[in-house]
């Protein structure tokens, strides 16, 4: 545990500098040698490796174009590391975003999704200043695993069409059971080209996994399939032939389009955003401290959060958060400080510059394989189980929680799993308050 996280002596409560001050301010003053540098660096570059696929990935589940899955980690994974509260946070495009996302831009499209991600951005920093920070994770475990869970669903029937290159004589519905009823209807349009690149890529992913935990199995993966895909000639979709050719740079900053009509709108949308990015990714920095026994400033971090937010939206970027999966890489790889964040963002950026041409012949396939691997690894499934069976509340915490979000929203499933959580709370304090006497 860092010594400034910590009240000074003789204080009742921590200063607003010990509350607010960034992990990396603490580790410039604590020393940063050359040797933590070098490990910083090849953490931040593991971490990329795994980034690299997964932001492309992740922005294209949510309807956007693969480009600003790459802006939304390089911009908005440095401010997190940068500004931060957490030694390890990696910051970046989350899984647990792709529905809501997804329903902004159907809604309000690319440029409504630019203006509800700055104001998600500008509440998260009031929900930091205003030291929100520690209430927010109280929101109860059946609740949080309830609504994962649902995410995870929900990510995985959104990536049947890709896995299996059915062809769909309309738009693919949003919503869950017209997904499915959509989807069952162009089985006849199956691709065995496309479900063997799917198949291959989950293979290779999930034998590295057992065999060779260290390799970047996620990247090796999209690279034999892609490989597979230009050598063989195979009839399958890339992101090229639907999204075009990734761009070098970033783009130049600018304000997504603000009016007062354009912010009522995108309302919903930003409250949605934060109140899912402010609990993500204080669970992402809760996992981190579990993992290295540090411990974090949730405060600091939610600010940190508000401003990457505001820097994705102004470089095209989609909402940022704590990435729990990221960040535990880069735990296990040996990072140091909040520099191994901000390299991470450095590679990928060099990534781009370098190699952006060649993402063109990554098989639409193989990134659904990786996000429906994505998905099954969010499950929580033996928590899940573990919950069902632990008693009446949290059981009912959870299935409403996990139900509301496939069928409704992720929005709903919270606010009913807390609603329910309190209600049991009030229950058990009036059975366990002993009657007075008459």
């Amino acid at each position: 545990m860092d010594a400034s996280a910590s009240p000074k002596r003789g204080s009742a409560q921590p200063t607003f500098a010990e509350l607010f001050t960034p992990k990396s301010v603490t580790v410039l003053r604590e020393g940063y040698s050359l040797g933590a540098f070098r490990a910083d660096a090849l953490s931040g570059l593991t971490v990329a490796i795994v980034a690299l696929p997964l932001s492309m990935a992740l922005a294209i589940a949510s309807g956007v174009t693969p480009d600003r899955g790459l802006y939304t980690a390089i911009v908005g994974g440095f401010l997190v590391s940068l500004l931060g509260g957490s030694r390890f946070q990696i910051g970046g495009p989350a899984g647990a975003f792709i529905v809501l996302v997804a329903a902004c831009v159907t809604r309000h499209g690319v440029e409504g999704l630019l203006l509800a991600t700055a104001m998600a951005g500008l509440m998260l920093l009031a929900l930091g200043l205003l030291r929100l920070g520690t209430y927010i994770r109280l929101i109860p475990h059946a609740v949080t695993i309830g609504f994962t869970a649902g995410i995870a669903v929900i990510i995985f029937a959104s990536q049947i069409r890709d896995l299996a290159g059915l062809t769909l004589p309309g738009k693919e519905p949003g919503e869950l059971l017209p997904k499915l009823h959509a989807l069952g209807g162009a089985i006849g349009t199956i691709s065995i080209a496309a479900v063997t690149i799917a198949v291959v890529t989950l293979a290779i992913i999930e034998g590295l996994k057992r065999l060779r935990p260290t390799w970047p199995g996620m990247l090796i993966a999209i690279v034999v399939a892609s490989l597979a895909g230009v050598l063989l000639n195979l009839p399958i979709e890339t992101i090229g032939t639907r999204f075009g050719e990734i761009p070098r740079m970033l783009p130049a900053p600018a304000l997504p389009a603000l009016s007062a009509e354009n912010v009522m709108a995108v309302l919903p949308d930003a409250m949605a955003f934060a109140l899912l990015g402010a609990i993500e990714s204080l669970l992402s920095a809760v996992v981190a401290d579990g993992m290295a026994g540090r411990q974090h400033r949730p405060n600091i971090e939610l600010v940190a959060q508000g401003i990457a937010n505001i820097g994705s939206a102004l470089f095209g970027g989609i909402t940022v958060t704590g990435t729990i999966a990221r960040t535990a890489t880069n735990v296990r790889s040996g990072a140091r400080s909040p520099v191994s964040g901000m390299l991470h963002s450095m590679f990928l950026l060099a990534f781009m510059v370098l190699f952006a041409p060649l993402a063109s012949y990554i098989p639409m396939p193989a990134l659904a394989a990786v996000l429906a691997g994505v998905a099954w690894n969010m499950a929580e499934k033996r928590e899940f189980a573990s919950l069902l069976r632990a008693g009446w509340s949290g059981a009912l915490m959870l299935a409403a929680t996990f139900l509301l979000t496939i069928f409704f929203g992720l929005t709903e499933g919270i606010l009913a799993g807390c609603a329910i959580g309190v209600i049991s709370w009030g229950l058990r304090q009036r059975t366990s308050t002993p009657k007075a006497p008459t």
